[in-house]
């Protein structure tokens, strides 16, 4: 793929020997922004893993302290006696047969679904649609609960939910470039330590392979994974 200039001039700028502290990583991606909308600025982790374990699948989630500054649309999936707390609590979108039936037919036009545990039986068949695009509810993510109310407020208020992937990296959306270096690392750090706390008692040697920030388009910047404690 050709380089555009403002791909090259960001290049330029990022010292590929060089392993930044966050603060400094932060503030580069800022610099290296080659897009002319607010480019979102993501975490990739390279774990010391093996995905195919079961218990070194490392997943969970995290409620960012700024936010990820993208407002996402959520989906309760329910029986009528919680329609009105979904609403309430900020709900884009809320039922249950309905939305079955439109899932079946390829819509998943949502950020985040979040289902009562007595529906879970009715929606296990979207497993096969929702699974590849991590939509299905889970119960490990905080997205199967009666709780209702409070899982949309957090996913409105920045709780977001990450797991591994079978080449062992995490990746996640910390903010976008229009956060300030202060609140970008803040995010980060409060994500990398949401998944030391997650490290498997199996795993071996060390934990935190490699660590980069990037934003949307633009050179990846590594982050010196000795500021952690792992």
């Amino acid at each position: 793929m050709k380089l555009t200039k403002k791909r090259k001039v960001a290049n330029a700028k990022v010292d590929s020997a060089k392993f930044y502290t966050l603060k400094e990583a932060a503030t580069l991606v800022k610099e290296l922004n080659c897009t002319k909308f607010d480019s979102s600025v993501d975490l990739h982790i390279k774990l010391g893993v093996d995905p195919k374990k079961a218990d070194q699948a490392v997943r969970g989630t995290v409620s960012l302290p700024h936010g990820t500054g993208k407002t996402k649309r959520v989906l309760v999936l329910c029986n009528p006696d919680k329609v009105a707390e979904a609403n309430a609590a900020g709900a884009d979108f809320v039922g249950l047969e309905e939305f079955v039936a439109k899932i079946e037919g390829g819509w998943t036009d949502v950020d985040v679904i979040v289902a009562t545990p007595s529906v879970m039986p009715k929606i296990g068949k979207l497993g096969k649609i929702l699974g590849p695009r991590n939509l299905m509810p889970n119960p490990k993510t905080g997205t199967v609960t009666n709780d209702v109310a409070a899982a949309v407020k957090d996913l409105k208020g920045g709780k977001i939910a990450f797991k591994v992937d079978k080449a062992g990296i995490v990746h996640a959306s910390v903010g976008r470039v229009s956060f300030t270096p202060e609140k970008l690392t803040e995010n980060t750090s409060e994500l990398i330590n949401a998944l030391i706390k997650l490290k498997p008692s199996t795993a071996k040697g060390a934990y935190l392979r490699g660590i980069s920030l990037a934003s949307t388009m633009s050179p990846g910047v590594a982050v010196d994974t000795k500021g952690f404690i792992h």
